[in-house]
């Protein structure tokens, strides 16, 4: 094999490797950009899901805070219903407490109404005796009637007229001075207690007042307010 020969199968085999080289070049390029484009969609759907998870973590925070803002409004617009509900009763209950000063001032229906609730009292306690209690102001009032109160209540339990002791030592409260006075008071009315103080029967009109202002308070609220809800 002379020189000649020899130098082609040199540059047969320099091309034959040359070849080999660029396509197993191609091929780790080729494998590369397939690794490279594989993870870069790896990492591009792992941030996509990290976006959509955040995404979703602030809507619920979002969500959860209109919840608590429309809860708290609730809240507070019940409460100044409420508010407003209880102003109205208590302005009504004002109202009758203001009517229950005219009461004592009409000598004739007021000494009449005296003696219906001594009666009242008579008929609850049916003791043999009782110690009574009234306003200074109305002493003498409560004294004219307490014979009529006695006979009239025996009439009616079928039972001996009872011993009644009129505390000249100790009195209800005086009439309220004014409106907004928070000073103790009485409207009127009496309280009957037996002798040893065990059973007492309040019977004074702001008691009375006050019992039926409880019974009647749902149909009032109803009244005023209907069938409203919040």
């Amino acid at each position: 094999m002379n020189d000649g020969d020899v130098s082609k199968q040199i540059q047969q085999m320099i091309r034959f490797i040359r070849q080999e080289a660029e396509e197993k070049a191609n091929e780790i390029s080729v494998s590369a950009e397939e690794e490279f484009n594989i993870e870069k969609l790896q990492l591009v759907e792992a941030e996509k899901k990290k976006l959509r998870q955040e995404y979703e973590r602030k809507a619920k925070q979002v969500e959860v805070k209109k919840k608590i803002e429309y809860s708290m409004q609730l809240n507070a617009s019940r409460i100044r219903f409420l508010q407003a509900q209880d102003d109205v009763v208590n302005s009504m209950k004002e109202s009758a407490c203001k009517e229950l000063l005219r009461v004592s001032s009409n000598n004739k229906a007021y000494k009449k109404l005296l003696k219906s609730l001594i009666i009242q009292c008579l008929l609850r306690l049916q003791e043999p005796a009782v110690l009574l209690r009234c306003r200074e102001v109305d002493r003498k009032l409560v004294q004219s009637v307490l014979d009529d109160a006695k006979r009239m209540y025996a009439e009616k339990a079928g039972v001996a007229p009872p011993a009644i002791t009129l505390d000249d030592r100790v009195y209800l409260p005086p009439p309220p001075k004014g409106v907004d006075s928070h000073e103790p008071s009485c409207s009127g009315g009496v309280v009957a207690a037996s002798p040893d103080g065990k059973i007492v029967c309040e019977n004074t009109l702001d008691a009375r007042l006050d019992v039926v202002f409880r019974q009647k308070l749902p149909e009032i609220r109803k009244r005023l307010l209907g069938n409203m809800q919040i």
